[in-house]
């Protein structure tokens, strides 16, 4: 089966579905019967590793594949990128190699991110151009959270959207833009919620990514890998 390991840099909304017919593509199937993801969480502070470590889904993954700093980038690409991203770049690549290494016919990498905050935009493609450079004929694609000023975090936001931007245009094969105010529309006037939660956003998020990943999970012919929907 044609694997395809899930990086995922900073905090991010949205994760994927357990998918059975072809678990083997997001899954590794462990000596005790257990699937455990092919997936590598880092982030520049440990709080929101501490929440996947204490929620429901803390048991799906490997310990070693929690990469955290102490500091976090305080929503700034430029530390994200250059210098405490920087700090645990050769740590993230050494467990990209590992997860590389234990895959039967890897495929390519999937990386999810937000634009707007420190992590994932100076980070994110920090990591991404690093890949890009270690692994080069493999695709590359990304789901990335892009910013609204209608509901916006910090007033840096588009700073660190537009240089990230610059990045992915150079590297990727695949860009996958989630508009976050369009979440919030849709919480709003679709399904009628007076006020959204990030559970509501995550479960729209992930609807779209299990949709978008659909063939390369089941044993269909239209878009079976990465390559075909490149």
């Amino acid at each position: 089966m044609r694997e395809i390991v899930h990086i995922q840099a900073g905090h991010y909304v949205g994760d994927l579905d357990l998918q059975l017919e072809r678990i083997s593509v997001y899954y590794n199937e462990a000596s005790s019967h257990k699937y455990v993801p092919w997936a590598i969480l880092v982030d520049l502070e440990p709080e929101t590793m501490d929440l996947v470590q204490s929620g429901a889904f803390r048991h799906l993954f490997r310990p070693d594949n929690f990469i955290f700093g102490q500091s976090g980038a305080g929503n700034n690409w430029a530390k994200g990128h250059y210098t405490e991203g920087a700090e645990l770049e050769d740590s993230v690549l050494d467990m990209v190699r590992k997860e590389c290494e234990n895959c039967n016919c890897l495929q390519g990498f999937q990386l999810t991110h937000s634009l707007g905050w420190g992590t994932g935009s100076g980070m994110g493609t920090l990591l991404i151009s690093k890949v890009c450079e270690e692994y080069p004929d493999c695709i590359m694609n990304t789901f990335s959270m892009v910013p609204s000023p209608k509901v916006s975090d910090t007033v840096v936001e588009p700073y660190n959207t537009t240089l990230s931007i610059h990045q992915l245009v150079e590297n990727m094969d695949e860009t996958y833009c989630i508009d976050n105010e369009a979440l919030y529309d849709i919480c709003f006037c679709t399904l009628k919620l007076a006020t959204p939660t990030y559970g509501d956003l995550n479960h729209l998020v992930s609807a779209t990514m299990s949709g978008v990943t659909t063939s390369l999970c089941f044993p269909i012919q239209l878009n079976a890998d990465l390559h075909k929907l490149a």
